[in-house]
């Protein structure tokens, strides 16, 4: 990209915001710089939606003195703003000057290939692509009551000096499609939802992207059908792909460092026990390439990691940013995590997903003579100081006899993150990964979720069947 090169703030101003963050005291300072821009465009009941574009640069600063952090942003990237921050963090401490580290740049990190700028593309060739998944889903049977779909592309360049000498810095560029349908017949009315994205330009809506209509669309047809889903305890299979946000809502967060250190998750002091069969093996990992979560360096300029936390059933690591893994005596995990220049970095997580076993798919769904297959997920809640949780499921269907029947509506996953990792006793030889955005403490992050099919021996099924 022509301007990939433009620095975002000058060493140099960066030396000086850090002395000054530092002018009386404190352990640790930081400059946090961001430029972002955006553009969506969606298509609903066949009509182009205007436009949506919009762009902002800004800075955090960040004072660590022991215990407490103090935080300023500015909109904007001119000097005397940002010294304006750094001193009225300053003003706060009473101790002697402390001499930030001289920066030295990184070396720079291998950025994700991007082959078409997805702002050089017309808002017209936009467009096009969602009419043809307008068209496609409304193509694929009389039951499509509704169709809509949505374009959106960001780029988002950060660079990050701290008093410590780091100077690092990113640029990603993410571009997402997603297709919603719904379908009527005879009363009944269900929704179909799909997406498609990646950091990665405009080339990944190379092919055939309205597939995702297609498959929206089917989904939705499919569970017009659907029988009320059973109740009580049953065998399921959690499918792949969406399957996996199960795995990131159940242990993902509770594996984060912040929820940890307050005792508020259930694998808190856990680390190194036995927390699965043998077969699981799962990460969270940001250099997956071109996968949603994936970025060069996190918010806080630690190389991106490829972090086992499930080593052959054993809790292997927790997630962490600067902040808490200087509690723990330990190094960050690469997974300090913000919204955006004005927000502080928390422990989050990127691209989290279970490693594919050696079962093949049909072979874990034959081996189950009554249970439930849940392909995706759509709301749950988790409550992770007990492990407890429930979770909305989209699509599901009954499996009889070792082989999937009857679609289902209206079903529920009621159980604990312990128990349920406990029972899972085959692991997929799939794999996919799906793109999704994560709320937590204010801030919404762009994360990756996958794995193959998965069963677990024992959950209980909430459904209204009699």
């Amino acid at each position: 990209m022509s301007d990939s090169a433009e620095q975002l703030v000058d060493a140099d101003v960066a030396q000086r915001v850090l002395e000054r963050a530092l002018a009386h005291g404190g352990d640790f300072a930081e400059l946090f710089c961001e430029d972002r821009r955006g553009f969506t465009l969606s298509i609903d009941e066949s009509r182009i939606e205007r436009p949506q574009s919009g762009s902002e640069r800004g800075a955090g600063v960040r004072v660590i003195d022991g215990e407490v952090t103090r935080f300023a942003h500015v909109d904007g990237l001119a000097e005397d703003d940002l010294l304006r921050a750094a001193d009225g963090l300053a003003s706060a401490l009473g101790g002697a000057a402390i001499e930030p580290v001289a920066l030295r740049a990184a070396v720079p990190p291998e950025l994700q290939e991007i082959e078409v700028d997805p702002a050089s593309v017309a808002a017209e060739r936009k467009a096009e692509v969602l009419r043809e998944l307008d068209d496609r889903a409304r193509a694929a049977g009389s039951e499509v009551a509704q169709a809509s779909a949505s374009y959106s592309e960001g780029r988002r360049r950060v660079a990050v000096f701290n008093s410590e000498g780091l100077e690092a810095s990113d640029d990603r560029t993410r571009v997402r499609l997603g297709a919603q349908v719904v379908a009527r017949k005879n009363g009944s009315v269900e929704t179909g939802f799909e997406t498609l994205g990646e950091v990665r330009g405009f080339e990944l809506l190379d092919g055939d992207p309205a597939r995702i209509a297609d498959q929206a669309a089917q989904k939705a047809i499919t569970l017009l059908g659907a029988d009320p889903a059973p109740a009580g305890e049953l065998t399921v299979v959690v499918g792949g792909g969406f399957g996996g946000v199960l795995f990131h809502e159940m242990t993902g967060h509770g594996l984060e460092a912040d929820a940890v250190q307050k005792g508020a998750s259930v694998y808190a002091n856990r680390m190194g026990e036995k927390v699965a069969e043998p077969l699981l093996n799962a990460y969270d990992d940001g250099t997956m390439p071109h996968e949603w979560g994936t970025g060069a360096i996190d918010d806080e300029g630690t190389p991106s990691h490829k972090t086992a936390v499930i080593t052959e059933g054993r809790l292997n690591s927790y997630l962490y940013d600067r902040l808490r893994a200087r509690r723990d005596g330990t190094e960050s995990t690469g997974n300090g995590r913000r919204a955006s220049f004005r927000d502080l970095p928390i422990p989050r997580m990127t691209n989290t997903y279970i490693e594919p076993g050696d079962a093949a798919p049909k072979e874990i769904i034959s081996e189950v003579d009554r249970g439930f297959y849940a392909v995706s997920f759509g709301g749950g809640q988790v409550e992770p100081a007990t492990g407890d949780f429930v979770f909305g499921v989209s699509e599901g269907y009954l499996i009889e006899d070792g082989k999937v029947t009857r679609p289902c509506r209206g079903a529920t996953l009621i159980g604990n993150c312990l128990q349920a990792l406990a029972r899972i006793d085959a692991v997929g030889s799939d794999f996919e990964m799906k793109t999704g955005f994560c709320g937590k403490a204010g801030q919404t992050a762009p994360v990756g979720t996958g794995q193959g099919h998965v069963r677990i021996r024992g959950m209980t099924v909430g459904g209204t069947a009699v």
